[in-house]
């Protein structure tokens, strides 16, 4: 025994030689076992949308879980890495850039907001790491300023755009005999391009719009802008902007008599509104991308998948598109990482395979033009009912 001990030991050594300085995802580790491959997320897990940010991060988990359990990347192993940019613009540029430094990192879910999306996409960009979003709906982000050049190839979303939320909102009121209403949106991205293309539709449509106001996305007290729209005696208030701010602008709306009701986009469309607003939500309106979940058989196994995983949070609105988001980049890792050794090289490959994905998603059927645009184009309007959000009815504008 004495004699083969220091012969164990020796082996040892020599297997530690083997590898030491085999970084995750930059190369054959030389001793069968695989590599690894990241899937970043980049989202506010934390704050006043963390109800939305986990739903991201917990979908694209299980969309990772289910791939590594299949084999889905022979030789290798997928990752999450999660950052949290907490809604804010240069928190997500610093963990864009966090995450553009690791050289195991292939591809990246995210942003949740526009306005960060704006911040980070240059620095995925410059990496040449591909980012697809299942919930930035600007169309400048694809399009850019102009509608027509797409600013960065590397950038894809698995939802549609504001220009069709907006048309789709827009007829949504006129249909219900809601031809007055009154705007107001928070100034970020989002919120300010949901209105524009809200208005342009809605006055296209025979609407007019009586009042035209604004808020700042940190403010609680609406009592100074409920009085500049309420003489104007709107049939309605439609919101650009998030649950945070619409829910609190919807009773305080209700309890100054302007007793109408408030629609916004799918930035408001979570359960938390409903919880801010109270109890005079009840008649509010949301429109949110896509058929609801539960409507479609992949989307029913999505969130038996997704009870099954018993993660701490819901999927909430975007679930659905985190996963195909997820999967999306997943099914470009099949191709590019087939014959690479890492992953840092393979990076164009992957951006390259990403644009050309087809399959059957929760949401639809995967696939993205030649801006990176989502090809389904479809929109749903909700209803606040007995507390709760329920369907009324879902539109393909595309």
């Amino acid at each position: 025994m004495k004699f083969a001990v220091p012969v164990v030991v020796a082996a040892l050594a020599l297997s530690a030689c083997g590898t030491r300085g085999e970084e995750p995802g930059t190369g054959s580790t030389g001793d069968g076992t695989k590599k690894t491959v990241k899937i970043g997320v980049i989202a506010p897990l934390s704050g006043d949308l963390s109800a939305l940010g986990k739903g991201i991060q917990h979908s694209v988990e299980l969309a990772v879980k289910q791939a590594n359990e299949s084999n889905a990347l022979p030789g290798w192993t997928i990752e999450v890495a999660a950052e949290d940019d907490e809604g804010k613009a240069d928190v997500g540029k610093n963990g864009a850039t966090k995450l553009a430094a690791d050289d195991a990192v292939a591809g990246v879910v995210g942003n949740l907001n526009s306005s960060v999306s704006q911040q980070t996409q240059p620095v995925f960009a410059a990496a040449n790491i591909v980012q697809v979003s299942p919930a930035n709906t600007g169309p400048s982000l694809t399009r850019g300023a102009d509608g027509k050049t797409r600013p960065y190839k590397t950038f894809f979303r698995t939802c549609t755009t504001d220009i069709t939320q907006g048309a789709f909102a827009a007829k949504f009121l006129l249909d219900q005999g809601i031809n007055k209403v009154a705007t107001i949106h928070d100034k970020k991205t989002y919120g300010q391009g949901l209105v524009q293309y809200f208005t342009e539709a809605f006055k296209a449509g025979g609407g007019e719009v009586v009042a035209a106001q604004t808020i700042n996305p940190d403010e609680s007290n609406y009592a100074p802008v409920v009085s500049k729209v309420a003489p104007a005696k709107p049939q309605a208030v439609y919101y650009g902007g998030e649950y945070p701010q619409a829910g609190p602008l919807s009773q305080q709306m209700k309890a100054a008599g302007l007793n109408v009701p408030l629609m916004g986009g799918d930035g408001i469309y979570d359960p938390t509104y409903i919880q801010l607003a109270g109890a005079t939500s009840n008649g509010d309106f949301a429109t949110s991308v896509g058929e609801p979940t539960d409507a479609t058989d992949a989307g029913k196994k999505f969130l038996a998948d997704y009870e099954a995983a018993k993660y701490a949070e819901p999927s909430a609105a975007y679930g659905g598109y985190s996963y195909d988001a997820a999967n999306a980049i997943i099914e470009g890792l099949k191709v590019a990482l087939k014959d690479a050794s890492d992953v840092k090289g393979a990076r164009q490959a992957i951006v390259d395979a990403v644009g050309k994905v087809s399959f059957a998603g929760v949401t639809g059927q995967v696939g993205f033009d030649e801006f990176g645009d989502t090809k389904v184009k479809v929109i749903s309007g909700y209803k606040v009912d007995g507390g709760k959000w329920t369907f009324v009815k879902s539109e393909n504008l595309g």
